[in-house]
């Protein structure tokens, strides 16, 4: 969850990088408001568009970082440790 407490979110506010999970939630939540912020802002509302786009962009990051971390790094402990698959 996004919601840290007031001295997390001013260290993030100042730059800071996130240190755990809940702080990475409020980062991404903050770039995420301030882009439809700043959708509204230009367009008078905030549009289906809008939340769209950004539901979309998050998707894509996600996958993005499954892709190129998260699955090399599982084929690394497979190697380890051995497959539990046995189809495939």
């Amino acid at each position: 969850m996004p919601y840290i407490d007031q001295d997390a979110r001013h260290r993030l506010d100042g730059g800071e990088a996130p240190a755990n999970a809940g702080e990475l939630n409020y980062a991404v939540t903050r770039l995420v408001d301030a882009y439809l912020a700043r959708a509204a802002e230009v367009s008078g509302r905030v549009r289906y568009a809008h939340l769209n786009e950004a539901v979309g962009v998050l998707e894509c990051a996600k996958l993005e970082l499954y892709r190129r971390v998260v699955a090399p790094y599982e084929d690394e402990k497979i190697a380890e440790s051995g497959d539990v698959y046995t189809v495939g």
